[in-house]
């Protein structure tokens, strides 16, 4: 199991699509902590309760915005939201490897240096970009203001950390084709 990650804004979607494309599965948990938060769902009940209902858009579905303000701003906001959602992840990510029958898989993890998830996986795929491109991306893609793409960025482990923890490094700072091309050279890889 390979497991890919980044800061925010280096482009860990576009390299797992690409994996996807050439026929690696990938278990997202982006996609998984979605999952958790739908309406009805246990871990939105307790986010609530934790963060109050100014969390919730008028149609009570979890404002990513409103509970981004709070968390990024309070150290112990996040560490509380991360109690929440870590170890229903972690058990989501468990069930869909143990049902894959594959060569690998690419378990996209973002906090994966920082949330302690690094034993689950065999491999660690860091994508990687400059900071002030990080930066960028994440307004340009989420709408906000730079200080809350800095606050973003810092509540993450620092490039140097993760470059550290990588078995494999892709640079995200070229062109498409570029990317395209070192994910399919890494394909080969893994397959082989």
């Amino acid at each position: 199991m390979v497991g890919l990650t980044g800061g925010i804004g280096s482009g860990k979607t576009a390299v797992s699509d690409a994996f996807e494309h050439l026929g690696a599965p990938v278990i997202d948990t982006d996609r998984i902590a979605r999952e958790l938060v739908e309406l009805g769902q246990p871990a939105l009940e307790q986010i609530v309760e934790a963060f109050g209902r100014g969390c919730l858009n008028e149609d009570g579905r979890l404002d990513r915005n409103a509970l981004r303000r709070q968390i990024f701003a309070d150290k112990a906001a996040r560490a509380r939201l991360e109690s929440i959602l870590h170890p229903r992840i972690r058990a989501c990510v468990r069930e869909r490897l143990a049902v894959l029958d594959s060569v690998y898989c690419i378990v996209v993890v973002p906090l994966l240096v920082e949330s302690g998830m690094r034993d689950m996986v065999d491999r660690v795929l860091v994508v990687d970009v400059a900071p002030e491109t990080q930066i960028g991306r994440v307004m340009e893609r989420d709408s906000i203001p730079e200080a809350l793409a800095k606050r973003m960025l810092a509540a993450q482990a620092d490039r140097a950390t993760r470059l550290r923890a990588a078995d494999d490094v892709i640079d995200n700072s070229g062109d498409r084709e570029s990317l395209l091309g070192s994910v399919a050279a890494l394909d080969r890889k893994y397959r082989s």
